[in-house]
């Protein structure tokens, strides 16, 4: 009988400690691709910040804008992480329900400038005359970058020999190949080919671009009804964009590293300083309207608005703003 009381003991210990856990709430969340500049979104899984907050979050990788907003629009996600222009787009087309701006993630550009000469003494005019293989037209890293080239009094499509016919996944590719004397790359793509000696970061177009906001988390407009879900994914990435901005460089590197895990170590911690030293992470999850400003004049200067968007109507800072306050 004695054993009898042990299994007894034993089941009822397992009861009560499953009786204490709290069913985890699954989110799918879309990315419009693979990057260190999205560290505080992955800190916040491996930190187990959305666990605290109720939520499992259902991670998946899908490139291309247009593929993601898809991917939004036919619920095969619940939240898309993606340029905030892509929303603008979709509401020129008056979808019935609406796609609305909640929370930021990065607050400037996340590309860099690379030379293929690595002895250049860099300065902006030495643009002028070269071929420069920039990022897919109407995404926000091609006019970001258009826009900075003009701020220099670079004029892109007379300047420059531009190539903007490569598709994003193989830009990197071609200029590895010898395509281009100037490419525009995103980390840690940039700072590899600088490791390998085939180019030389010489410019940051965050740094000179300013405060946008650049990559924002986003829903649709009956997903934000459910408002203790959007509020606790609001909460959670709070708690992390301020542990990515408290936490050593090492110590972000170590907790995102299992997302690239064909990276160097130290090439992730790198790349995790130069986009705090920039403060590319946003600090909070708050989309500012003057940064919103910022984006639709980019646009504007890129030619793709056929219509005044609102700031009221794309973005709904409510749940950023209780979590912050």
């Amino acid at each position: 009988m004695k054993w009898l009381r042990t299994t007894l003991f034993i089941g009822v210990l397992l009861l009560l400690a499953g009786c204490g856990q709290k069913d985890l709430q699954e989110v799918k969340v879309g990315e419009v691709t693979r990057s260190i500049f999205y560290a505080p979104l992955y800190a916040a899984i491996e930190e187990g910040f959305f666990e605290d907050e109720g939520l499992s979050i259902k991670l998946s990788t899908i490139p291309g804008g247009d593929k993601t907003m898809t991917a939004l629009l036919s619920d095969g996600i619940d939240i898309a992480l993606i340029g905030a222009e892509t929303s603008i787009y979709v509401a020129g087309q008056n979808p019935n329900d609406a796609v609305i701006n909640f929370a930021q993630l990065t607050q400037t550009d996340g590309t860099f400038l690379v030379a293929r000469d690595k002895d250049v003494d860099f300065s902006w005019d030495a643009l002028k005359g070269s071929t420069f293989l920039g990022q897919r037209v109407g995404g926000m890293p091609q006019m970001a970058g258009e826009f900075v080239l003009k701020q220099q009094g670079i004029d892109p499509q007379n300047d420059l020999t531009l190539i903007q016919n490569i598709d994003f996944a193989n830009i990197a590719n071609a200029f590895a190949s010898g395509t281009g004397d100037y490419v525009q790359l995103f980390e840690p793509t940039a700072s590899i080919f600088e490791e390998q000696g085939i180019g030389k970061i010489v410019a940051s177009f965050g740094e000179e671009l300013g405060a946008i906001p650049y990559t924002v988390f986003m829903t649709k407009e009956s997903t934000l009804a459910e408002k203790e879900l959007v509020e606790s994914f609001t909460t959670a990435l709070y708690k992390a964009q301020q542990w990515v901005y408290s936490a050593s460089s090492e110590e972000v590197a170590k907790a995102i590293a299992p997302y690239f895990e064909d990276t160097e170590q130290a090439i992730i911690e790198q790349v995790v300083t130069r986009y705090r030293d920039q403060e590319s992470y946003a600090k909070d999850p708050v989309i500012d309207e003057q940064e919103f400003q910022n984006l639709l004049d980019v646009m504007t200067e890129a030619g793709v608005l056929d219509f005044e968007p609102s700031y009221e109507d794309l973005v709904n800072r409510s749940f950023a703003d209780a979590v912050v306050k």
